[in-house]
């Protein structure tokens, strides 16, 4: 067989594996979010919270683009317990955090306390939100506590529902899968991935099922009750861990306490980054230790999310022009040249299908394409950043 030939076979290798990933993709994603719970509806919920008392705690450190809308949504909440407060623990923010977060709470009548979080112990490693989130845990005395990010809004019965969940199932710890928002070009580009990537790597149904080892939670929203929280240690006991949300669902549900992981589409809203270079910080810090600090599987997976997201927009105008330059194997290059269409629009297809689940829009899908591209990049650059330490940052604070 010719080199040309052999050249010629070999894309159309590529691209037929290119599109079954694409395919499981999209049928392992049906089959998860078709047993996944969903957080219940106030009409749906027989138990009251009106006994119950809760504390919700904000973490922030150089906010100033997302704490003024956080806390107002926050503070129009229907009254969640019959005692509830607010603790802003501030992390030395050098912005305007501290000043936008004490306006709005000024014409609040919600019980609002704020902190700062002073310096961290110089002979211990804490990291992240970490040191901020123990510090407040000091002044909390209520039955349930709520660790909710800046960059999250809630809906006005969000709290209540919540609390009501918790209370009506017994659980210890309660996360919300948010609506995903996108602010910038590089979300656009790579978030939606990056969604699909962790419903499949963390199944709902298997970090709800007690008998699974999997453990699941977003860290922008995890409803804690505190006596269950403290007998694992709270952050305290995963202070130098960078992905701590992790690292608490797994003590709560390796020392045998409820934990869940519901739908909380309708409930909260989370815009993560605001440009490319707080995406690419984020990113990088978290995808070598997503994988357990597996090179292999970190760079695998790189390759993998390249492979299906990027190949198809890469061999579409390849096979075109080779299609004029290599008349002999004109039969192949229109197989590749077919098989990078349908590749595409799958990917079309999988945006359709977000959009009708999660109503995440359509708009900008083919971006999907660029993010391939930036996530092959991103696997290497996360291991050199955690392994070395050089460049491993979260908002310009060194995690090393």
């Amino acid at each position: 067989m010719e080199n040309s030939q052999l050249m010629a076979w070999l894309l159309l290798l590529i691209a037929i594996v290119a599109n079954l990933g694409l395919v499981i993709l999209i049928m392992g994603l049906s089959i998860i979010f078709s047993k996944a719970e969903k957080l219940k509806s106030i009409d749906s919920l027989a138990v009251s919270e009106a006994n119950a008392s809760l504390t919700v705690i904000i973490p922030t450190y150089n906010e100033e683009k997302n704490i003024y809308r956080c806390l107002s949504k926050l503070f129009a909440s229907k009254k969640p317990s019959n005692f509830w407060k607010v603790i802003l623990v501030d992390d030395s923010s050098s912005d305007r955090t501290v000043e936008l977060s004490l306006k709005a709470a000024k014409n609040s009548t919600t019980n609002f306390e704020y902190l700062k979080a002073g310096q961290r112990p110089s002979k211990e490693r804490w990291v992240g939100k970490n040191w901020p989130c123990s510090k407040a845990m000091e002044k909390v005395k209520t039955e349930w506590v709520l660790f909710l990010d800046a960059d999250v809004s809630l809906e006005k019965d969000t709290l209540s529902r919540a609390m009501n969940h918790a209370i009506s199932e017994d659980i210890d710890l309660l996360s919300l899968a948010p609506k995903l928002t996108c602010s910038c070009l590089a979300e656009w580009m790579v978030q939606p991935i990056m969604a699909s990537l962790l419903s499949m790597g963390f199944p709902i149904h298997n970090t709800n099922n007690p008998n699974n080892s999997t453990a699941f939670a977003a860290g922008p929203f995890m409803l804690f009750r505190r006596s269950s929280y403290e007998i694992i240690g709270g952050h305290k006991a995963v202070a130098g861990e960078v992905i701590e949300d992790l690292a608490l669902a797994k003590k709560i549900k390796s020392s045998g306490f409820k934990l869940r992981f519901l739908i909380g589409l309708d409930a909260l809203e989370l815009n993560m980054y605001s440009n490319f270079a707080s995406l690419w910080e984020g990113w990088s810090k978290n995808w070598f230790l997503g994988l357990e600090k597996n090179i292999l599987k970190a760079l695998l997976a790189s390759l993998i999310v390249f492979w299906m997201f990027s190949i198809p927009w890469i061999l579409l105008p390849s096979a075109s022009v080779l299609m004029l330059l290599r008349a002999g194997e004109l039969g192949i290059f229109i197989g590749i040249l077919a098989l990078s269409i349908t590749g595409i629009l799958l990917q079309f297809t999988l945006r359709v299908w977000t959009k009708k689940e999660f109503d995440f829009p359509i708009k900008n899908w083919w971006l999907m394409g660029v993010g391939g591209v930036i996530i092959l990049f991103l696997g290497p650059t996360s291991i050199w950043r955690t392994i070395t330490g050089i460049g491993w940052t979260w908002k310009g604070r060194s995690l090393a």
